[in-house]
């Protein structure tokens, strides 16, 4: 990257070159720059979701005890599923009960026991899951449930994404270095040997 060759230091007039030939003249056997090394990576404090199931650390993903590297992350989301079957049973239970009820079938207490249970059905299915989903390269996503407010979950995931990110741009910046160092040293030997 152009932003990493910096033109290097003159040496001194007196100090002696190893590169000078007979005649005192100095060449210099590079192409005149030098390589900045990539910085070092960025160290990331450990965030643990309220239940502890989750923890993003500086080496990687940890979900129940089950580790995934950064680098073998390609991106994480979070979305809130609603449990379709609770939805559905206690939405019939309700209306059943009170159906019954309103019908003169049922008396009071069985009825108000009936809505109830309905009533709580529903708002289980409604309250759901919030399902991650880890996309790894090559591979079928892997599928997480959590329960709680979502928002939480969704932070922790934006930061898992940032993360991921970083992580990988640190792994570009370190292979440019290795490619870069690698196609300065076979043009310094070309020259060497064209000499």
């Amino acid at each position: 990257m152009s932003d990493s060759l910096l033109p290097p230091t003159p040496p001194s007039a007196n100090s002696s070159s190893p590169a000078a030939g007979p005649a005192g003249n100095s060449e210099p056997t590079s192409s005149g720059f030098f390589l900045l090394p990539p910085p070092l990576p960025q160290s990331f404090p450990t965030l643990r979701s309220e239940d502890g199931q989750v923890a993003l650390t500086n080496d990687g993903l940890e979900i129940r005890d089950r580790l995934f590297g950064w680098r073998e992350l390609e991106g994480v989301d979070v979305q809130p599923v609603r449990w379709l079957l609770g939805v559905l049973l206690g939405g019939f239970v309700l209306c059943g009960f009170m159906l019954g009820y309103l019908q003169f079938w049922l008396h009071t207490l069985p009825a108000a026991i009936g809505m109830g249970v309905g009533a709580l059905l529903l708002a289980w299915g409604a309250r759901g899951t919030n399902r991650w989903r880890l996309h790894r390269p090559g591979q079928e996503p892997s599928h997480f449930a959590f329960s709680g407010p979502a928002i939480a979950w969704h932070q922790l995931a934006q930061e898992a994404n940032r993360r991921i990110r970083q992580r990988h741009q640190e792994a570009a910046l370190e292979a440019d270095y290795w490619l870069q160092t690698a196609a300065l040293e076979a043009r310094s030997s070309d020259a060497n040997i064209s000499e």
